[in-house]
């Protein structure tokens, strides 16, 4: 009979967009003993997690709780929830994650109407505003940070033409919320969905989510109580919408389970519920200003290092995302060895690319707790040091000096 090796995986410094190394304090609230789904204790440690939820996405929402499953549970149960056969849906494409939204959109039986920019840019506020005005749509689903293409939507706009279009506006900010600013009131969004492998420096498992009153009328138009569960001479209401096709994505019955009734749903994720509150606990101990400033000075440093080094940044600059820096292989250099090289020979992983972009860039993911200076500078030496081995043309030792320059303000 075969055995089996105790598990003891390598450190690694992470410097991708997702997932990233995850804060010992998280790693070790995940070892902490269990209590049931119910248990008093539990409930209150399920309260504080809806609390520090509404603090980082900047709400007043009454609706603030984790989706379990990894973010693509959290997008599914919006968007399934939200989504009737037949909805309108408008949704702006400028990355691999639009597509995404695309795709489920037209599972749920949406009538969808995509709009497409070139990867590398976003839109202008206005060409979606119009197109909100043109369509009509029920529903707009757009990505806030597209880790695909490193870029960033502006949102401002986008909400109060929502608002004043009557549709709903779902924003999937799984890789923004705790390293960019996710103003979820001030900029009108209806549903914002988070995830927890990035910025927020928890394991990949749950999907924050978030959503006011104008979502939660659409998902209660829809509500069934599940079978099982349901009281003595529970008759169910007249004139309900469709009904919402998931059952363990169904945002009606998940409401339930979070509120003070505890309506029995599922077996909620303990240790994971211990890690996310802790996560949060530690984004709004350092404080949420502090901590975008945090992000953008160590991409202020890795983009001097690698500027310095003679390396082209990918994508336009005025829309970049701060958490995620996109750069263009060097011609003539395997991107992929030099990604072996710097994995095997200095434990340092970065993420290649898909789609159109496969093989054209690397992407340097500066997120959580990998957001740091003393990652920025193994990366940059390492990186310096692989593609000299790759016989790239690059200019040897500035990068770290470039980098250390913009840590002391010079």
């Amino acid at each position: 009979m075969r055995t089996y090796t105790e598990l003891s995986p390598s450190p690694r410094t992470i410097m991708t967009p997702g997932p990233v190394e995850v804060d010992p304090r998280v790693l070790r609230a995940l070892s902490y003993p269990i209590l049931g789904q119910f248990d008093p204790e539990f409930t209150a440690y399920m309260n504080d997690t809806m609390e520090m939820l509404r603090s980082v996405f900047q709400t007043n929402n009454r609706w603030a709780f984790p989706v379990d499953g990894t973010s693509r549970a959290g997008l599914e149960a919006v968007l399934t929830s939200l989504i009737e056969p037949g909805d309108k849906v408008l949704i702006p494409i400028f990355g691999r994650f639009g597509h995404l939204l695309t795709e489920i959109a037209v599972r749920c039986g949406a009538e969808v109407t995509t709009l497409q920019a070139e990867w590398g840019t976003v839109f202008d506020q206005e060409e979606i505003v119009s197109a909100i005005k043109r369509e009509k749509p029920d529903l707009v689903a757009v990505v806030h940070g597209e880790t695909s293409t490193g870029r960033v939507q502006p949102l401002d706009r986008i909400g109060p033409a929502c608002r004043e279009a009557g549709a709903l506006l779902v924003v999937d900010a799984v890789a923004t919320i705790g390293g960019v600013p996710v103003k979820t009131d001030e900029w009108c969004l209806d549903a914002v969905v988070g995830g927890t492998q990035k910025c927020l420096s928890v394991p990949s498992g749950m999907a924050p989510i978030t959503f006011n009153e104008r979502a939660e009328r659409k998902i209660l138009s829809r509500k069934r109580v599940e079978r099982g569960i349901r009281p003595p001479g529970y008759e169910e209401p007249e004139g309900l919408g469709a009904p919402i096709q998931s059952n363990y994505l169904d945002l009606a019955q998940l409401m339930d389970y979070w509120s003070p009734t505890r309506l029995n749903h599922h077996t909620e994720m303990t240790s994971m519920l211990y890690g996310l509150r802790e996560g949060l606990r530690i984004v709004l101990q350092e404080g949420l200003d502090n901590r975008f400033d945090r992000h953008r000075l160590n991409e202020s440093a890795l983009i001097a290092g690698l500027e310095a080094m003679g390396l082209a940044l990918y994508g336009d600059p005025s829309c970049k995302m701060t958490v995620v820096t996109c750069v263009t292989i060097p011609e003539g250099v395997d991107g992929e060895s030099v990604r072996t090289m710097l994995l095997d020979l200095f434990g340092i992983e970065i993420a290649s690319s898909f789609g159109p972009l496969k093989g054209k860039i690397w992407r340097i993911g500066t997120m959580g707790y990998s957001c740091s200076r003393k990652n920025v500078l193994h990366l940059l030496g390492a990186f310096e040091a692989v593609l000299l081995r790759h016989g790239a043309e690059i200019k040897a030792g500035a990068a770290l000096q470039a980098a250390l320059d913009v840590y002391e303000g010079k």
